[in-house]
């Protein structure tokens, strides 16, 4: 059992497990609140006490998977190619929009944390909860921040895109396709991206070059703010 479970198997076989689970349950209950992200985490966290799997343990295999990350958010330009005459038409709208989402998503952490007395590595771990992991991971230790804090705060904000995007556009009625990939890109990066594309390919084409200039953005921004 220990060797199979030190095994760097053991964290792909569970990790592709709890998504392919998370995948079957959505589509049996045909709910937004059942994102098959969430599902798989808390399928993974299930197992991991129920068993009282080393954490360590887990990371090993995960870790192979977290690899992919930047070649996977690479290959979102297959989506904006195929659009690009969309983004020809509106190239300064989603400039802009996504400038106004990276000013937004900065002021509001500074805002919240100034309210909370929350210290400067915390608003240095949170600045960049808005771009995808790779990016915030890289701007929180130049600032002196927790990667750790800053993972989970870009997975809240992911989650929270790909689970509130259609529920936000309905409430908000937001119908140009354009404007709904932009305003999830900017706020949800590749999580909020995935959902993006399911709902339809301009969607996903927008969200996935707002993705890039959003981090773009909060890249040459974040120094302003901290």
């Amino acid at each position: 059992m220990l060797e199979i479970v030190n095994s760097p198997l053991f964290g792909i076989s569970l990790s592709v497990f709890a998504f392919q689970a998370g995948l079957f349950i959505n589509k049996k209950l045909k709910n937004p609140l059942a994102n098959p992200l969430v599902i798989a985490m808390l399928l993974i966290i299930a197992v991991l006490l129920l068993f009282d799997i080393p954490l360590d343990a887990y990371e090993e295999g995960s870790s192979v998977i977290y690899m992919f990350i930047t070649p996977v958010t690479a290959v979102l330009a297959l989506s904006i190619y195929r659009q690009r005459d969309v983004l020809r038409q509106a190239f300064f709208p989603v400039v802009l929009g996504t400038l106004a989402g990276a000013l937004a998503a900065l002021s509001s952490v500074v805002v919240t944390c100034n309210l909370l007395g929350l210290d400067r590595t915390i608003l240095a771990s949170l600045l960049s909860k808005s771009v995808t992991t790779p990016i915030a991971i890289a701007l929180t230790e130049q600032f002196g921040g927790l990667p750790a804090l800053t993972i989970a705060s870009t997975l809240i904000s992911g989650v929270a895109g790909n689970l509130l995007a259609p529920v936000l556009a309905k409430l908000f009625g937001i119908k140009d396709a354009v404007a709904h990939g932009v305003g999830i890109g900017a706020c949800s990066h590749a999580l909020g991206t995935s959902k993006a594309l399911e709902i339809g390919g301009v969607q996903g084409a927008m969200s996935s070059i707002s993705l890039s200039f959003s981090a773009l953005w909060t890249v040459l921004l974040a120094p302003l703010f901290f």
